[in-house]
Formats: C-alpha cells, sequence, structure tokens
C-alpha cells in the first residue's frame, strides 16, 4: 500500500556524494520542524526525468522557497555517483536541488512506491511522484498514472498547491 496524505513519513537513511565519498542523509532530520518538497523519479539520465521532471523543479525552486519551501529533494533509486553527475549535468545541484540516492529502494519500498519494468531495464525503482511534507506528515501527494509522465508531479503542478 503507498503512503498517503495526511501520514507520516517513514525516517530513512539516504545517500549523497560528498567530498570525501558515499555520505549518509537522515531524512527525518531533513524533515523535522521543516516544509520541504520531495519529488521522485524512475531514474537519473532516463528521458521523460531529465528533459522534464527535474527542469521543471529548477524552473520553480525559487518561487517554491518564496512560499516557504525551505528544501527541494529529488530521490532516485541509483547509486550516489550517479546522482551527483545527474545533477551536475542538468543544473538542478548549482539550482539548489538535493540529490539523494535510495541506493537500495528502501525508502522507495517502504513507502508502497516501488515498481519494476524489466523490458526497459528498470528493476525496483521509484513510481513518478512528488510531495509537499511538513514536519514529516505528507500534505501533498501528486502521483503519475505511468511513470513516462510528467504532469502531476511536476514542479509547476506542485507550486500551484504549496
Amino acid at each position: 500500500m503507498s503512503i498517503e496524505k495526511g501520514e507520516v513519513l517513514p525516517g530513512a537513511t539516504l545517500l549523497r556524494l560528498g567530498d570525501a565519498g558515499p555520505e549518509t542523509v537522515s531524512l527525518g532530520e531533513k524533515m523535522k520542524g521543516r516544509k520541504i518538497v520531495i519529488f521522485a523519479v524512475p531514474g537519473a539520465f532516463t528521458g521523460v526525468c531529465t528533459t522534464a521532471h527535474v527542469p521543471s523543479f529548477i524552473r520553480v525552486i525559487d518561487a517554491l522557497k518564496e512560499k516557504g519551501v525551505e528544501e527541494v529533494i529529488c530521490i532516485s533509486v541509483n547509486d550516489p555517483f550517479v546522482l551527483k553527475a545527474w545533477g551536475e549535468s542538468t543544473g538542478a545541484t548549482a539550482a539548489g536541488i538535493t540529490m539523494l540516492a535510495d541506493a537500495e529502494s528502501a525508502f522507495t519500498t517502504a513507502i508502497g512506491m516501488n515498481f519494476s519494468a524489466p523490458p526497459a531495464g528498470l528493476i525496483n525503482r521509484s513510481l513518478r511522484y512528488a510531495m509537499v511534507v511538513e514536519d514529516g506528515v505528507v500534505k501533498v501527494l501528486n502521483q503519475e498514472e505511468t511513470p513516462g509522465v510528467c504532469e502531476v508531479s511536476g514542479g509547476e503542478a506542485i507550486l500551484e498547491v504549496v
């Protein structure tokens, strides 16, 4: 069963690539007492993720912050090396988007947002969604019907509901 509006997100340990190598990041700490936006993609360097989803949040990150969002986080079931390279190549990192890896799909599976599409080479990946989270509670959850579409989970759609 997928996480729903009004529920508390589980604390999770995600990864990012720091100067000394992979570092753990506590999602629970990032959420505590803060208003954040989390969006997730099926895979770094994949089509819609790269050409639509990430760019949509780059376009609206300043407007989200004006509305009180303290951090925008992109989560993907990839390793932290890939997420760092992808964040740099898309401009997401320079724009201020935090790129976090759910390398084992533990968080994604815990919130029921996992899927597999073996013909496309996507195994244990994340569905495409975006959520507004306040102090760990899901206030808005916009999930796409199919992973190849970025409409309700795009930056502009989230900006309208923050």
